[in-house]
């Protein structure tokens, strides 16, 4: 299917690994010119190549922390220098720590509010300008856990509600001009998955690396966890005018693993 996007521009963050590489990897194979971001220097430079290897799109890597102001505004100033414009953001972060609340420290709660929600209220401020011309959308990447709490993640649990109150008074407030929604991933394989199924091949918990996979998608009803890149087809898709009418959504993608009604 042509999504019919080729040629325009994207900014996705934390896209040098994850679910927001897989974001950026979709964007590409659709001719999308897209900026890509992470912290380590190495893995980006790497990401970048990979992408770059796709018939598609232009890749550029730009780096710089979610956390620092400075670096965000460079972020999209260095898309609209390169590509002229932005058409899609994507946001991504990274999870903050977990635990149960009471050990959770006062600052940790500073500090994943500035991650999750004050990170994308600042690309969005950056960036709407040039959305708005033309028409533009954003998609932000979050979590199940703003649908239904996760034990041991009570940071996630609270602090990504705030994303998604912003998402959707966006999809209000910039229309018709720009659209806004949301991606809500369950279990996915990225390289956090694989780390911890190697460590537990390591330590004999299980026998193989695909029977640790298999485990983890025993309990969800498609019986197996997510494909990153499906996640990143369906940010494509948000991203296209073929779904000009979706806009305020917030979409789970959890092979039916959540339990909630809406």
């Amino acid at each position: 299917m042509d999504l019919k996007i080729a040629g325009n521009s994207a900014l996705v963050t934390a896209s040098s690994d994850g679910l927001g590489k897989a974001a950026a990897s979709a964007m590409v194979e659709e001719g999308v010119n897209v900026v890509i971001n992470g912290r380590n220097k190495q893995k980006l430079s790497d990401t970048q190549k990979e992408l770059s290897a796709i018939e598609g799109g232009d890749v550029v890597a730009v780096r710089g922390d979610l956390m620092d102001a400075d670096d965000l505004v460079n972020l999209v100033a260095e898309t609209v220098d390169t590509f002229g414009g932005i058409d899609h953001l994507v946001t991504s972060a990274g999870g903050p720590p977990s635990g149960p609340f009471l050990d959770i420290a006062t600052d940790e709660w500073y500090a994943a509010y500035d991650l999750l929600v004050m990170s994308v209220v600042r690309l969005v401020k950056e960036a709407a300008p040039h959305l708005q011309v033309g028409g533009g959308t954003i998609v932000n990447i979050t979590s199940r856990s703003v649908k239904e709490a996760i034990d041991g993640l009570v940071l996630s649990n609270s602090v990504r509600m705030g994303v998604i109150g912003l998402e959707k008074t966006l999809s209000k407030e910039l229309a018709p001009d720009v659209r806004a929604n949301a991606v809500l991933p369950g279990p996915h394989e990225t390289a956090r998955i694989r780390e911890l199924v190697e460590q537990e091949v390591e330590r004999g918990d299980v026998g193989s690396y695909e029977e640790g996979l298999a485990a983890k998608g025993e309990n969800i009803p498609v019986g197996h966890i997510g494909d990153a890149m499906g996640l990143g087809h369906t940010v494509a898709f948000l991203s296209s005018p073929l779904t000009s009418f979706i806009n305020g959504t917030a979409i789970p993608i959890d092979g039916g693993l959540g339990s909630s009604n809406l």
